[in-house]
């Protein structure tokens, strides 16, 4: 009665969920395949700015979208480099897809003066705040 063991029915699991978690991860993109993009958001009274690192995008492929307090970026990305030796291949990396960051803030956006600059594969948005509005008292009849 001394080696009495918890059984767990999920132990044998663990692993298969880890290879799960890989293989997803390489699909919804990650640094080591080149689609995940680094994004820094500050704040201040009046306003977000919001800075992303998209090298390699060119400006015509990057989207963004401002719905009250959510902004979405999306960038096509595709790049191709080949190293030769003569005529053989030695090496050759293409990858090709789409990435996204999405970012929820506390205060809606006022979107009709949203500034967006792209320079040097960075992406500059200075998104201002929408004025609160003041509550309504509503009465009951």
């Amino acid at each position: 009665m001394a080696n009495i063991r918890h059984y767990d029915p999920f132990f044998s699991v663990e692993p298969i969920s880890d290879m799960l978690q890989g293989m997803l991860r390489s699909f919804r993109g990650t640094a080591e395949t080149g689609f995940a993009f680094k994004v820094d958001v500050s704040e201040t009274d009046g306003n977000y700015t919001l800075t992303a690192e998209l090298p390699g995008v060119k400006k015509e492929d990057i989207e963004i979208s401002v719905d009250r307090g959510t902004v979405m970026i999306g960038a096509k990305v595709e790049k191709a480099s080949e190293e030769k030796e003569g005529e053989r291949v030695i090496r050759r990396e293409r990858y090709s897809g789409s990435m996204h960051r999405a970012f929820t803030l506390d205060t809606n956006i006022d979107e009709s003066k949203v500034d967006a600059s792209f320079e040097n594969g960075v992406l500059k948005l200075v998104l201002p705040k929408k004025e609160a509005s003041a509550q309504k008292r509503i009465s009951v009849r």
